[in-house]
């Protein structure tokens, strides 16, 4: 067994929020951090953020987990 930082996603807000991944696992809270903060950036045309659409916002963040070494891919 060995602890490792989960990064979870999700998008959405509210009720439309939805966990679209939760299988991605890092050895350093640094680099999932930065997965993470990669993950919630938003690319395009965007005049007005605010205004943007609640089923398009992006949340995300790491976890602790304790995970048995061989059972998942770690990063």
């Amino acid at each position: 067994m060995v602890h490792v930082f989960l990064l979870m996603v999700y998008l959405g807000a509210g009720d439309s929020r939805q966990l679209i991944s939760q299988d991605m696992y890092f050895y350093d809270l640094v680099e999932c951090n930065w997965y993470a903060s990669q993950m919630a950036k938003r690319y395009g045309n965007y005049q007005y953020l605010d205004r943007m659409s609640a089923k398009d916002k992006v949340t995300s963040y790491c976890i602790p987990k304790y995970v048995q070494k061989d059972s998942v891919r770690i990063y």
